[in-house]
């Protein structure tokens, strides 16, 4: 095992020793490449498209959705069901005990038991 590691050293050295030179036209086209390559992403992702933006939403079906979404919450926030208290109230009113009234809680566990 020993001699098997000293004669792929040996190779391994020899391999080294007998290294080709890197042609320097193909170092400067590589370079040339990885620069534009460079370029052209800071510049695409200096400007986001509406449809990066889609698509990072998750496309049409996303965007519809979270139209949805808003359109229900706008319709709720302004035409609130009679059970829901006004949020309106809740900044107008100062008093903290309005809240509790308001959503008919069982206050019991509040009084102290004798």
């Amino acid at each position: 095992m020993a001699d098997q590691d000293k004669e792929l050293d040996h190779l391994f050295a020899q391999a080294r020793a007998a290294r080709d030179a890197f042609p320097d036209d193909l170092a400067v086209r590589i370079e040339t490449d990885a620069e534009a390559v460079r370029l052209a992403r800071s510049a695409r992702k200096g400007r986001r498209t509406w449809r990066d933006k889609m698509k990072a939403i998750g496309g049409w079906h996303g965007v519809s959705g979270l139209v949805a979404a808003s359109a229900a919450g706008v319709w709720i926030g302004f035409s609130a069901p009679t059970f829901l208290p006004d949020p309106a109230d809740y900044f107008v009113s100062q008093e903290a005990t309005y809240l509790m009234a308001d959503l008919n809680l069982d206050e019991t566990f509040l009084e102290e038991t004798e």
